[in-house]
C-alpha cells in the first residue's frame, strides 16, 4: 500500500468515531517483539483505532545508527505487514535533519485535523527522560501521552523528576475513555506484558554470530541476514 493510501485510512476512522490514534516513534534498530507487543496491547487497553509507526530518520537522542534509515524503515514495514491496525509513516525518514517529536505531531495535526485524538506511546524509561526532549511541554498541546509500565510497577509522580512529576500529577487521566474525550493534553498509563528483549541485545547477538531467532519477526530477521546487518556492532 502506498503512503498516501495508508494515510487516507485515518481520517475515515476518525470521522466515524474519533477513536484515538496511537503514535509510536523510535529508532527501531531493529524492530522486535517488545515493540510489537507494546503497540498491540496499547490498542486493546486504550481502545485505539490503530497505531501509526514512525521510524526516526536521524535520532536526536542517540548517535546515528549503524543501519541506514531506509533499512530500519524496511524492517518495520516487514514486521507490521500482517496487522491491519498497524500502519507505517515514513515522514521522519524522508525529512532532512534530526527527528524531533513536536514537528512530527504538528505534521500529523495538519494532516488529520485538530479534533482527532492522538496518543503518543512511550515506555516508562523514555517518559522519565521527557524533560530532555526538545520543546517537551508543547507535546501536550498536540497529543495525549500513554506510558507503558511493568505489571505491578505503576508510574508514580514521586518517582519522576520534580517538574515532570508535577506535570504528570496534573495531567493524569483514568482509563481509555478519557483519551477520546479531548484531542490532546492527558497522560494515561497501562501495564504491558514484559518481554526481556532489546534492540541492543539483538545487535550484540548478530555481532557475535549467535542466533536472534524468536526475538523479532522472521521477516525482519531474514532481512538482517540478507543484508548482513549488525555484523560489526
Amino acid at each position: 500500500m502506498s503512503a498516501t493510501g495508508i494515510f487516507s485510512l485515518f481520517p475515515k476512522l476518525s470521522e466515524k468515531a474519533l477513536k484515538p490514534l496511537g503514535i509510536f516513534g523510535g529508532t527501531f534498530d531493529p524492530v522486535h517483539f517488545g515493540h510489537l507487543r507494546l503497540a498491540e496491547e496499547a490498542i486493546g487497553q486504550l481502545a485505539l483505532a490503530g497505531v501509526r509507526w514512525i521510524p526516526a530518520g536521524q535520532p536526536a537522542h542517540r548517535g546515528q545508527p549503524g543501519t541506514s534509515a531506509r533499512q530500519r524503515l524496511d524492517m518495520v514495514r516487514l514486521a507490521v505487514a500482517g496487522n491491519p491496525r498497524f500502519f507505517v509513516d515514513a515522514g521522519e525518514i524522508e525529512a532532512a535533519g534530526p527527528s524531533y517529536t513536536v514537528p512530527t505531531l504538528q505534521r500529523l495535526r495538519a494532516e488529520l485535523g485538530g479534533e482527532q485524538p492522538l496518543v503518543l506511546l512511550l515506555g516508562a524509561d523514555a517518559f522519565a527522560g521527557l524533560e530532555s526532549w526538545r520543546h517537551w511541554r508543547e507535546l501536550f498541546a498536540l497529543a495525549h501521552i500513554a506510558v507503558s509500565h511493568r505489571p505491578g510497577f505503576p508510574v508514580a509522580a514521586t518517582a519522576l523528576p520534580p517538574v515532570l512529576g508535577a506535570e504528570f500529577a496534573t495531567r493524569q487521566r483514568d482509563g481509555a475513555a478519557a483519551l477520546g474525550a479531548t484531542p490532546a493534553g492527558g497522560i494515561v498509563t497501562f501495564a504491558m506484558t514484559q518481554l526481556a528483549i532489546s534492540a541492543t541485545q539483538i545487535r550484540q547477538l548478530h555481532a557475535a554470530g549467535r542466533s536472534a531467532r524468536y526475538l523479532l519477526p522472521d521477516d525482519a530477521l531474514d532481512y538482517i541476514q540478507t543484508h548482513s546487518l549488525y555484523r560489526n556492532s
